[in-house]
């Protein structure tokens, strides 16, 4: 009989995770590509931007953490139609989420982009796109909840084929809409927008269409009293959010005020930080994927009672995470020029990512770590755990120092990428420290 939550059963649900994963964050790296070819002012506008989207996703990336914990916990426990519940509840909390976020940043696009320090060049650039990829959040709300919900359930393959498909299409749209072509206007930086807007919504569109052809013993069969039972479900998805939302402000609002710094090194420092976290966005991928397995195993292990086998579950997804950083940090050291050139042929853009880039294959092993130790936390239940680790790492480290290294030493921009190293190991020894310890229930 196969061990659950062995190393086979763990890298089946990853896989899938890890590729849908390298799917969307090629897209972020086409997108890029392309806007490349527009100018630095361009790259510039979509990393200033993408800031707010970014924080977005992350707060629904939080909200669908809510509803993997729950829904695995009542699986476990053989509870169907409470797993609905917590979709549904799940549902209505992502929804309500985007539309208050897109309202709050589109009622003064200007002052927030001037908040980050963006030139009135990039500004005038950035508006246009900033109101259509945050537009595209009310699909993605829908979409991650849903993905997450599927993942609960142990199936991590219907997302990475519709991430497929939405890639496809993000991918053809962008050439179509950004350069011109098939009787469409070169839009630029809009025509990417658009772009966004279209496949997400495709993504819904297949994610629905799931729901509406599941079984009605389906964890995902919702009906619409499921919907009126969710209220009473709806503060336990909001305790178990809250941390999350947290953890992910605090990461995101600390990139926020990193970006400012780096805003004094001028635009060729803000693009070749707007390449290079794309490809930090790729490179903790397998982390990612080992964190969703370990979330989902651990929760329906401790669902179930089993709660030795939910803390085996955890490290074993850790240790997978850490053995596949070493060849992924001697990809970022030693190709850091030809990754570089792959995004962008602007010669100091180039030579100004590649200390980033060794900067982040330091940073490989700590980053995998914490992923993964994170999501077997998330899986208990526990999101604050995570959220201290992220509060810790990012506004008593990593912000702290940028902003000493920046206004007070004024040193090299090398010195401020550094920052981002300590972060990452901060946040691995609290989360390990913290799951050695085997306080989850």
């Amino acid at each position: 009989m196969r061990e659950a939550g062995g190393y086979r059963e763990i890298w089946t649900l990853s896989w899938p995770v890890m590729l849908a994963q390298v799917l969307v964050s090629s897209v972020g790296l086409v997108d890029i590509a392309m806007v490349g070819r527009l100018g630095p002012d361009a790259v510039a506008a979509v990393g200033y931007a993408s800031q707010f989207f970014n924080l977005a996703q992350s707060v629904l990336f939080a909200i669908g953490t809510a509803c993997v914990a729950l829904m695995a916990r009542a699986i476990g426990a053989g509870d169907r139609p409470g797993a609905r519940v917590a979709l549904a509840a799940s549902l209505m909390v992502a929804l309500a989420t985007s539309l208050l976020f897109l309202a709050i940043i589109l009622a003064a696009p200007r002052w927030a982009l001037r908040g980050l320090g963006a030139a009135p060049a990039v500004i005038d650039d950035a508006i246009p796109y900033l109101f259509l990829i945050l537009l595209s959040t009310v699909f993605l709300a829908v979409s991650i909840t849903l993905e997450s919900a599927l993942r609960a359930d142990r199936n991590t393959r219907l997302p990475m084929l519709i991430a497929v498909v939405v890639t496809a299409a993000k991918i053809g749209l962008n050439a179509v809409l950004i350069f011109g072509g098939l009787g469409v206007p070169k839009l630029g930086l809009v025509g990417a927008g658009l772009a966004t807007i279209a496949s997400q919504a495709l993504g819904t569109a297949l994610y629905a269409g799931i729901l509406v052809t599941s079984k009605r013993d389906s964890p995902l069969a919702l009906e619409t009293r499921d919907f009126r039972t969710a209220r009473g479900a709806l503060p336990e998805v909001v305790r178990i959010a809250l941390p999350g939302v947290g953890e992910r402000l605090a990461m995101n609002l600390a990139l926020l005020a990193y970006f400012r710094v780096l805003s004094v090194y001028g635009t060729v420092a803000i693009a070749a930080y707007t390449v290079g976290v794309r490809i930090l966005a790729f490179s903790w991928i397998p982390g990612t994927g080992f964190g969703v397995a370990a979330s989902t195993l651990v929760g329906q292990a401790l669902g179930a009672g089993r709660r030795e086998e939910a803390m085996q579950a955890g490290w074993r997804a850790t240790r997978m995470a850490i053995g596949i950083a070493v060849p992924l940090g001697a990809l970022c050291a030693l190709a850091r020029e030809p990754l570089g050139r792959l995004f962008t042929d602007d010669p100091a853009t180039i030579q100004a990512l590649g200390p980033f880039l060794l900067c982040l294959a330091l940073s490989q092993p700590f980053l995998q770590a914490h992923f993964a130790l994170g999501g077997a936390h998330r899986g208990a239940g526990d999101t604050w755990t995570p959220f201290i680790a992220a509060t810790v790492g990012n506004w008593l480290l990593r912000t702290p120092i940028a902003f000493l290294l920046a206004f007070v030493l004024r040193t090299d921009v090398i010195w401020v990428w550094y920052a981002l190293t300590i972060d990452h190991l901060a946040r691995t020894v609290w989360l390990a420290w913290s799951f050695r310890r085997g306080r989850i229930r």
